[in-house]
């Protein structure tokens, strides 16, 4: 299996910018959402796919809990939303799709599956349904922070320069 050194590059940098801006967060309501992640899992299924995405959220998820900064519920929750939004811009390339999907997938899918996670690794008696509401806004806030940054990539130029650039072999 060869790897393109750009991708691994770029994944390096989104990881450490999930890492380290992975305290920053948006107030909404009584709640917190941290749309760190979220923004990076759209940035990587995007510009380099979805093995690559799924890599970044769980290396960034590992990082995180060997800080002490992160929750074991990082995993199911990034993972499947980068994996699908990775996924549905490869199969349609659409980045409306690619929005939609990490939606979805970290939202729903993934929240849901935080629910044995959470009951069976870490103790605690959550519902199936408990982390939907927190991870749907962190993932809307990350999302709309994305596809901000997207559209001025768009709008300048630069998105289908930096795809070409990294899709380049060496």
């Amino acid at each position: 299996m060869k790897f393109n050194v750009k991708k691994l590059v770029v994944s390096g940098m989104l990881t450490a910018l999930a890492v380290a801006l992975s305290t920053f967060s948006v107030p909404i309501g009584a709640s917190k959402c941290f749309p760190i992640q979220h923004m990076v899992n759209v940035m990587a299924g995007v510009f380099l796919g979805p093995v690559y995405g799924v890599a970044i959220a769980f290396c960034t998820s590992l990082i995180r809990n060997l800080m002490g900064t992160g929750s074991l519920l990082a995993f199911p929750g990034s993972m499947v939303g980068a994996l699908l939004c990775g996924l549905a811009y490869r199969w349609t390339g659409k980045l409306t799709a690619a929005y939609a999907s990490e939606i979805i997938g970290t939202g729903i899918i993934g929240a849901m599956l935080c629910y044995p996670v959470a009951a069976i690794l870490m103790g605690k008696e959550v519902a199936l349904f408990f982390y939907v509401a927190p991870f749907l806004m962190s993932t809307l806030c990350g999302t709309a922070i994305a596809a901000i940054l997207i559209g001025v990539l768009c709008r300048s130029g630069a998105f289908g320069y930096l795809k070409r650039q990294v899709a380049a072999k060496e």
